[in-house]
């Protein structure tokens, strides 16, 4: 039977109910009638439950998700997605600057390598827990992470105990790469290539939803992405998207798209922020939109070419208002990271504080650990992206940021190490558009036209 994920409504609600404690509901009578009524709770790692329920427990399911929805927060005013509110929260907004040259061809080149290469990292060990990274790397003597993982000599007792991703084993492990595989991290910065293409900065969340609807196969999203599209399908409109049955809208999603939009205003994070909320809210709501804007912020300062790690994310943390969860869980991150010579104590310290609480694809964790990572190695790109990965949650995406991150502040895609990238062989797969089997050099070039119109 076909289970299709991220939209079962009887799934969908152990979801919120976590999700709505975290931004400041109080869900516990709902929670109740739900687990009265037999519901379950949400699946742990997987995007749906095995079975089906009932046809009342899915009614009930829907009509507990809107009822969750109407519930007050607590949270509202220190952690608003309209963007005028948000920048009254933000003392330090950056002030709009002089127009300033955009990125080389080179750098933007190493942008897109570095954030194929972190992606690719991280695939074969999305979804499994912090311990089993840790035991599959060092099996190999691959620990810490200084290249791809590997299935050779990782013993079988260790492999039958966690098994690679299945979906991502066979193209993504040392021993299979043949250029780079189709990832969500990598086709969201191709769709917002062509976004930019079509209607300009000035786009809105409708002309992101049209995009999506011309180019994006259904079957490619996921969680808040999947949520927001089956919401345009049914006539819901953005903002809406972001809002209607989707507990998904403070995750990872908006973050994994916000590269193009750092990219394409260098020096000008004020811009590249706004431009990452237009394209967020079509999917997410407060932190979730935070993350998005915090990380294209960050790369329109690096983007100069002038500035180290720590100012770009110091940079990044302007244009989020000081007092949300976000802001909080990257400044303790960054703080953790200056005063641990040991990135495993940090990762360990991150999971205490947000595993219990926090689903791995949600962002404020994960964006936690990307500032930790870049800040502990200084911006060095190898070092940027096997902490990343290997401090587990979001594996792919947050070697995928990271490693953008890190690699558009070299400035060359000559200063990549060489075993990183010769396994690209300078070819993305994809679905969307007609992108399928491109060069990293030739994305560079359409993203420098981008970056370069007024």
């Amino acid at each position: 039977m076909l289970r299709l994920t991220w939209v079962q409504p009887e799934d969908l609600v152990g979801h919120e109910l976590r999700q709505a404690a975290l931004d400041g509901r109080e869900p516990a009578a709902i929670a109740a009638r739900w687990r009265a009524a037999g519901g379950r709770e949400a699946p742990l790692r997987a995007g749906s439950s095995a079975d089906p329920c009932s046809r009342y427990l899915r009614l009930l399911a829907e009509d507990l998700l809107d009822e969750l929805a109407d519930l007050p927060s607590r949270l509202a005013d220190l952690e608003p997605t309209h963007l005028a509110d948000l920048k009254a929260r933000c003392p330090e907004w950056p002030t709009p600057s002089a127009p300033v040259r955009p990125p080389t061809h080179a750098s933007l080149e190493a942008a897109w390598l570095g954030r194929a290469a972190g992606c690719l990292l991280g695939k074969p060990v999305e979804k499994l827990p912090l311990q089993a990274i840790r035991g599959l790397a060092e099996s190999t003597g691959n620990w810490p992470l200084t290249t791809y993982f590997t299935a050779k000599g990782v013993p079988r007792e260790l492999l039958s105990a966690h098994p690679w991703n299945r979906r991502s084993a066979p193209t993504s492990l040392a021993e299979n790469i043949d250029g780079m595989p189709e990832d969500d991290d990598l086709n969201y910065p191709l769709l917002n290539l062509l976004l930019l293409q079509r209607h300009g900065r000035d786009f809105t969340p409708a002309d992101v939803a049209k995009v999506w609807l011309d180019e994006l196969p259904a079957g490619r999203t996921f969680t808040a992405e999947r949520i927001a599209y089956r919401n345009l399908l049914t006539g819901i409109e953005p903002p809406h998207t972001a809002r209607h049955r989707n507990p998904f809208r403070e995750w990872i999603g908006a973050l994994i798209r916000a590269d193009i939009h750092g990219w394409t205003n260098p020096g000008n994070p004020a811009a590249a922020a706004e431009q990452a909320h237009r394209d967020a809210t079509l999917t997410h709501t407060a932190n979730g939109v935070y993350a998005a804007m915090f990380t294209a912020a960050t790369i329109a300062t690096a983007a100069t070419g002038t500035h180290d790690v720590h100012t770009c994310l110091g940079t990044g943390l302007t244009v989020i208002p000081p007092r949300s969860r976000l802001a909080e869980a990257i400044r303790h991150a960054i703080q953790l990271a200056h005063e641990n010579r040991d990135f495993d104590t940090v990762v360990d310290q991150l999971h205490a504080t947000y595993a219990d609480t926090h689903h791995w694809v949600h962002a404020i964790p994960n964006t936690a650990l990307i500032a930790a990572a870049l800040t502990h190695a200084n911006g060095d790109f190898t070092g940027s992206i096997s902490r990343a990965v290997g401090g587990g949650w979001d594996t792919d995406s947050n070697g995928a940021t990271a490693g953008g991150i890190a690699a558009l502040l070299t400035g060359d895609p000559a200063a990549l190490p060489d075993h990183w990238t010769a396994p690209l062989k300078n070819r993305l797969a994809t679905s969307v558009g007609d992108f399928n089997g491109i060069g990293f050099d030739t994305l560079a070039h359409l993203t420098h036209r981008e970056a370069s119109r007024p």
